[in-house]
């Protein structure tokens, strides 16, 4: 049931590949909140994917942007502030890409070129992106940035690979960014570390079954849905939260708490 809690907002949700994908669901309840919006992504993503569905249900135009693209970016800010009438109040990142995972590559046999571009799509976009709306004054006052991230950036995950390494630089740019456009405008920067979670790049991780069948057995609640992280990060988008800043929320049905459980534990002890 919709609350209308971002009703007249204005921003921009990168990352909607399809109705899998985490910023798929963002962007369908952002509407129903009554926000207004564009979508973007890079055009090889948006060839893959089935983003012109989405902007006919929400009615969001979409702007094409490579996200290691710096002059992509001014552009997509610059339109965007264009076509929804002012500054943005939200901006989600949820990109992703590791060639090494693609590839099988293990961490200890990494390709060094595909690590630079494992760090550039996953987190220096985040940083281009705020660079990019900061230099082009398109971020509004107490505006609201959410970017997705993991628990590997904390915890080794062996199969994750070098994206481990990517969603730390992630974390550690949203706490730079959060304190410079904190003291600039109110600008609030967060990370969501989501649950295993079943999109088109979660289960292109070696093992994700194995991942997501542990998480759910260490939670108390389970595993997070991607709708109910969609809802997690409109609260953050919301003025509910205007002194949440630069830090990394576990939204984990409590997996990033939990030592051990009765059924892990099961695993190991031999009958009496």
């Amino acid at each position: 049931m919709a609350n209308g809690i971002l009703k007249g907002k204005r921003g921009i949700i990168s990352g909607a590949l399809n109705e899998m994908s985490i910023a798929w669901k963002v962007a369908e309840l952002a509407h129903a909140e009554g926000a207004s919006f564009v979508l973007t992504n890079a055009p090889v993503a948006m060839r893959m994917g089935e983003i012109n569905k989405l902007s006919e249900a929400t009615g969001a135009a979409i702007i094409p942007a490579d996200a290691t693209n710096d002059d992509d970016l001014e552009k997509l800010f610059a339109e965007a502030q264009s076509k929804l009438g002012g500054p943005m109040d939200f901006v989600l990142h949820s990109i992703g890409m590791s060639p090494n995972v693609r590839k099988g590559r293990p961490y200890d046999d990494l390709n060094y070129e595909w690590y630079k571009q494992t760090l550039d799509v996953s987190a220096m976009s985040l940083h281009r992106m705020l660079q990019a709306a900061h230099k082009g004054n398109a971020l509004a006052e107490g505006a609201s940035v959410v970017a997705l991230s993991y628990i590997a950036a904390q915890r080794v995950f062996p199969n994750y690979g070098d994206m481990a390494d990517a969603k730390a630089l992630l974390e550690s740019i949203a706490r730079s960014w959060g304190y410079r456009l904190g003291k600039d405008k109110n600008v609030r920067v967060n990370t969501v570390s989501q649950s295993p979670t079943m999109t088109t790049a979660g289960s292109g991780v070696k093992g994700f079954d194995g991942f997501f069948g542990f998480a759910q057995e260490m939670s108390p609640l389970g595993n997070a849905p991607a709708e109910d992280c969609a809802r997690f990060c409109l609260a953050l988008f919301s003025d509910y939260t205007k002194f949440v800043t630069m830090q990394n929320l576990y939204h984990d049905g409590g997996f990033s708490s939990t030592g051990v459980t009765p059924e892990i534990m099961a695993r190991f002890t031999s009958a009496e």
